[in-house]
């Protein structure tokens, strides 16, 4: 199986390996991965340019490592700030002063 009749070899293994200098994936925008296709214009580990972010429930330790909370989180942090004192705004706090 898999043998090269013009020069006697096979050709499923190393002498194969030579030939493959093009990429066929880039670094994807959205996921910073190099799993963007240049041809088909899709990320196959995130699925941009598509506005839903793949996962699978199949995958449950790969949603697990992109889910919130495994990042900054930096917007996040700030809500539950506020949500704590009622998302007030455009107020002076009282001086501990003045009591």
């Amino acid at each position: 199986p898999f043998f090269d009749s013009k020069n006697g070899n096979m050709t499923k293994g190393t002498s194969s390996f030579g030939k493959r200098h093009n990429k066929t994936h880039t670094q994807c925008v959205r996921c910073g991965n190099r799993s963007f296709h240049i041809q088909k214009k899709t990320c196959s580990q995130c699925a941009y340019p598509s506005a839903r972010t793949r996962h699978y429930q199949w995958g449950q330790k790969a949603i697990r490592r992109k889910t919130t909370g495994t990042g900054r989180t930096k917007h996040l942090r700030n809500v539950q700030r506020r949500f704590k004192n009622g998302f007030r705004e455009g107020q002076v706090a009282k001086s501990a002063k003045a009591k």
